[in-house]
């Protein structure tokens, strides 16, 4: 799936880069950490936010300033800056209504956003966010300052040790490759100044305030388990947005990943809150399987391995390993994992293993 990459400046002269990709109705996802527009598609932490959203909405994102491919010496005083920048970009981007979605960080500079421009936001979607800073929800000024440090030492180090800290407590539950995906990652978004700038000025955001006064349709997610951010912001969250919908997901992980159950729980969640037009658009990279390719990602997605699939077929494992190879270029995955759930989306996988 191809992506448009374009920019536009920000109201202080910040060159900010955004990108376009998918179809159906328009999602735009607010601002935050972690974030490269270019190596979000390969990265299996942040893939299924932008290859899983855009198989089923128009997606608008950004990197925020000081990040990815947006101006990396741009100031960071105050988290309010996003807020603007998310203006300027959904205005640059002549998008007039959408639903926009706000992860960790960005879900209080999207409830901000929504607060003060109703007309703009026809659905608000929360998950793993929280609308109190560090500081403002009393963590030790001590704890923060220490993980700012930390970051300013070892983010930028060829020892991933002090990236580590972050990994484990976004990904506690995910695999090795995934976690050292992430680990190499964080130094592509930011340089070790930038993203001790955005922990100090994101420790005092409160928009408790504007939660109050968001009028459009919330739907609010968070991981039961999450080491990030407490459980109990989510709630806070649901309980201060008038009519909001909580749905709690069954996951340690901060960011959730395409292989988790919960990604499923996600997605089901937020069709039904905020409909694609139509099913996910897949029709024409499944069509191009050929009909022995169909039938092992039936039973890949069924929880076959190679093995019991060529015993199944009556194929020899090396044929069945050519064609998932040929299977995962067709279909624009990178791991049986992804696979899984890109088959199981389109109804196979549905039959019981015999």
């Amino acid at each position: 799936m191809k992506q448009h990459v374009r920019f536009c400046t920000s109201s202080d002269g910040v060159r900010l880069a955004y990108a376009t990709s998918g179809d159906g109705p328009t999602l735009v996802r607010a601002p935050h950490w972690f974030t490269h527009l270019e190596h979000d598609w390969t990265n299996p932490a942040m893939r299924p936010w932008v290859a899983g959203l855009s198989r089923r909405y128009s997606l608008l994102r950004f990197d925020q300033r000081g990040t990815g491919l947006s101006d990396r010496d741009a100031p960071i005083r105050s988290w309010e800056s996003h807020v603007s920048d998310l203006g300027c970009v959904v205005d640059a981007a002549h998008v007039d209504r959408f639903a926009l979605l706000g992860l960790s960080q960005g879900a209080a500079f999207a409830i901000a956003y929504a607060a003060r421009n109703p007309e703009r936001v026809s659905h608000l979607i929360i998950c793993g966010g929280y609308i109190r800073g560090r500081e403002t929800r009393g963590v030790p000024a001590a704890e923060i300052e220490t993980l700012t440090k930390l970051v300013e030492l070892g983010w930028g180090s060829d020892d991933p040790s002090f990236r580590q800290v972050f990994t484990t407590r976004f990904l506690p539950d995910a695999g090795l490759d995934a976690i050292h995906a992430f680990n190499d990652m964080m130094p592509l978004t930011a340089s070790a100044q930038t993203a001790a700038a955005i922990l100090r000025a994101n420790r005092s955001i409160d928009v408790r305030a504007e939660a109050a006064r968001v009028t459009c349709p919330t739907l609010v997610l968070h991981a039961r388990g999450d080491l990030s951010i407490p459980f109990e912001e989510g709630r806070l969250i649901a309980s201060l947005i008038p009519g909001a919908r909580f749905v709690s997901l069954e996951t340690r992980n901060h960011l959730i990943l395409e292989s988790d159950a919960a990604w499923r729980d996600f997605v089901s969640a937020l069709e039904e809150f905020y409909p694609p037009i139509c099913a996910p658009s897949d029709a024409h990279v499944f069509a191009g399987l050929t009909a022995r390719e169909r039938q092992v990602l039936e039973l890949i997605a069924q929880g076959l391995d190679n093995a019991q699939i060529a015993a199944r077929l009556t194929l020899a494992e090396k044929t069945v390993r050519n064609n998932v190879t040929h299977i995962f270029d067709k279909i624009e995955v990178e791991s049986r994992a992804q696979a899984i759930v890109r088959a199981r989306e389109v109804g196979l996988g549905a039959r019981p293993v015999e």
